[in-house]
């Protein structure tokens, strides 16, 4: 179940908000952006910006670490980005080049400590901003990353992790001087003697200011107008053009401008000057036989149509929800979206599971509230088991709408308003979506028909989800359950293993590792990694360690069992490879016999406490052809020594030198120093997950020997 929490600012936002503020009037940055990572979670939440509006904002409020934008790429890789024009937003971040094809540069870059990362924080300048950053502003963004850096950690330190506000901080501008109440009536009695129409719309696009002759072109009286959008007031505004190109204009800071048509017949062209604080709108009558450029004409919807700013949210869903992985991923990119691109106050996923509704996620209501839904039978009475059997999107625009249809109906809080939109895979419902409104709402036929073409995408990225987590927990089952549950004990040793799967959205793995005791004086211990990440992969993994299992019992030399497990594997035909290091220890001699199969080299730490990769004469990969042989390497065994066996995926970085980051693994392990095997294992697996990317598994085997 996926719920939004919302949080209280904790001490030490208000000092970040401070310095972001400096740091984006220092770089004159047209749109900044101020990012925490809250602790245990691999999302960025939007915690303050600058030069945009908290509706435009939503887009990006909440940042999976593993999304493809500039600022979760800083984080994730720990260094700066720079994006140097739109058709390089478009090339690397296609996701943002669609939605926001601005011309625009960005800067991001993340906040790190010793072991952390804070979060970061993006900057955007228009496209005239030269193609690099110059020093001054390299060096501020530095300073800036290093200060709140600091807070951020001294707020943790204190117990006070930063964590982030129900809604962002927006700054507000940074005005040279305020007017005084004569030079502001001046400006007034200015603005109302002019023959043209003049408009002021604030950063979220509402007028806070127009003159008589804007009053009359718009044919609406100046109070009616005033704290309202344009486009949401006036029906023949409704169509995407001007909220659509006074977006383009407040973030491309670049003056544009359209022309409408106000019914009947009277078409208004409408100049658009944009600024930090807002938009200032110059609007002119179109005189007859007048021809309007092509960049200033609009063609009003009388339906009435979605505005600009929701179908980029909702591009932007769709885009996201193509990279979907699993159910959660899906339903977390739903409930993300979806409530500000259609400025709903709540919402509600539904899957249908044996006949029943299950709650797979929600926002904007209590999980108690909820409860109550969970596991309604699909035969009830109630608008969701009606509007799922019967396939009808069904829209109340009111509460005594709802109250009508269904008069025993739960209403949360002061909702006033619903949609319900079943979700239909292949000819089958699945499940439901609910938005719900504090406020009558009429939902337009456009509204509606968008609506209901969106609960289809939904449903077939969640039936695709729902597969993949089927096969992906069989596999996992599969793989975890050919693992060895627990491991022997054995008089002499010290044996800790760790096994971690792969980050979320990667299939299964093939990697294994298993420790056995042969007779009082000898033991075995192999680690391997399957090609592939499937089920396949994880089924010729219990394969594999179980013929090492029962060669290593006979006491089968290492070389000898690694060739008779390639003759089984070639007898198989699976059609994959398979890396594998073998390891016969012998305690009564203090000594080990080793032999790999294209394995990663194991690390060795000696009794006086230094550590060396252990470099053994290679073998092919198991399954690459019948004939191979596999060399035994013999080395000492004295008591303090500390065998460590793994699998690429603790050491392999993508770029990186696999050698440097070995090197890098064995010098962690020497000054770990003289630990416990088990804590041991804990800092070793901590390092990878600090510098590794954790697309791939990783098995991890340390052998202690004792006497």
């Amino acid at each position: 179940m996926q719920r939004h929490d919302v949080r209280r600012p904790t001490p030490g936002l208000g000092r970040l908000t401070g310095l972001f503020g400096g740091l984006v009037r220092g770089v004159d940055a047209a749109v900044g952006m101020l990012y925490v990572l809250p602790p245990g979670e691999r999302a960025l939440q939007l915690v303050a910006l600058s030069g945009m509006s908290r509706r435009i904002a939503a887009l990006w409020a909440r940042i999976g670490i593993d999304d493809p934008t500039p600022v979760s790429e800083a984080v994730r890789e720990r260094s700066p980005v720079w994006v140097s024009s739109p058709h390089d937003m478009a090339r690397r971040y296609p996701r943002i080049g669609l939605v926001a094809p601005y011309e625009t540069v960005v800067a991001a870059a993340p906040f790190t400590g010793d072991d952390a990362v804070w979060g970061g924080v993006c900057l955007v300048w228009p496209a005239w901003h030269p193609p690099e950053l110059d020093q001054a502003e390299r060096e501020a963004i530095e300073e800036f990353c290093r200060r709140a850096t600091r807070v951020l950690e001294q707020a943790a330190r204190h117990g006070y992790p930063l964590l982030p506000g129900a809604q962002p901080v927006v700054l507000g501008p940074n005005r040279p001087r305020t007017p005084s109440r004569a030079e502001a009536l001046a400006a007034y009695d200015f603005t109302d003697r002019l023959p043209v129409g003049c408009l002021a719309l604030d950063l979220d696009g509402r007028i806070r200011f127009l003159n008589a002759a804007a009053g009359e072109l718009l044919g609406a009286g100046v109070a009616d107008l005033l704290g309202s959008r344009p486009w949401e007031r006036l029906l023949w505004l409704s169509e995407p053009t001007f909220e659509d190109r006074y977006r383009t204009a407040q973030m491309s800071r670049k003056s544009t401008g359209f022309t409408a048509l106000r019914p009947p017949d009277q078409r208004i062209s409408f100049q658009l000057y944009p600024g930090a604080t807002g938009v200032s709108v110059r609007l002119t009558a179109v005189a007859d036989g007048a021809v309007a450029s092509d960049a200033e004409t609009g063609s009003p919807d009388e339906q009435g149509a979605l505005g600009a700013l929701s179908l980029y949210h909702l591009m932007y869903l769709a885009a996201a929800l193509t990279e979907a992985a699993g159910v959660k991923d899906v339903v977390d990119r739903v409930t993300a979206q979806l409530v500000p691109a259609f400025e709903a106050q709540g919402l509600g996923l539904m899957m249908v599971e044996d006949g029943r509704l299950r709650i797979a996620g929600h926002c904007g209501y209590t999980d108690a509230f909820m409860a109550r839904f969970d596991g309604e039978p699909l035969s009830g009475p109630t608008p969701a088991a009606r509007v799922v059997t019967a396939q009808t999107p069904t829209f109340f625009p009111s509460f005594a709408d709802f109250q009508r249809a269904y008069p025993q109906a739960r209403r949360y809080s002061d909702r006033d308003a619903w949609a319900f939109l079943p979700l239909i895979a292949s000819g089958r419902p699945t499940g439901l979506l609910v938005l719900s409104y504090d406020r009558p709402r009429s939902f337009s036929l456009a509204e509606r028909t968008i609506l209901t073409s969106l609960a289809d995408l939904i449903a077939q990225a969640l039936d695709r989800a729902r597969l993949y987590d089927v096969k992906h927990q069989l596999a996992r089952t599969l793989q975890t359950g050919l693992l060895p549950q627990e491991l022997p004990v054995i008089p002499g040793l010290r044996i800790a293993a760790r096994y971690l799967p792969a980050g979320h959205g990667t299939d299964i793995g093939g990697d294994f590792y298993d420790v056995i005791s042969c007779d009082a004086n000898g033991a075995a211990a192999v680690i391997g990694d399957v090609q592939g990440h499937n089920i396949q992969a994880a089924a010729l993994m219990g394969q594999v360690r179980t013929a090492v299992h029962a060669h290593a019992t006979a006491r089968t030399s290492p070389g000898d069992v690694l060739a008779r497990t390639n003759r089984l594997m070639a007898d198989l035909n699976a059609g994959l490879f398979t890396s594998c290091l073998y390891a016969d220890l012998d305690l009564a001699g203090h000594c080990a016999r080793l032999a790999t199969a294209g394995h990663l080299p194991p690390l060795i730490r000696h009794p006086d406490g230094h550590t060396e990769v252990l470099h053994i004469a290679p073998g092919l990969l198991l399954g690459v052809t019948t004939e191979a042989e596999y060399p035994t390497t013999d080395i000492p065994l004295p008591p303090g020594t500390v065998l460590v066996l793994y699998t690429d995926g603790l050491v392999e970085v993508p770029g990186a030198d696999i050698e440097e980051t070995t090197a890098e693994l064995a010098r962690h392990l020497t000054a770990a120093g003289d630990q416990d095997v088990d804590r041991l294992a804990d800092v070793l697996l901590h390092h990878a997950l600090e510098t590794v990317p954790g697309t791939d598994d990783i098995a991890l085997l340390l052998i202690a020997v004792t006497r």
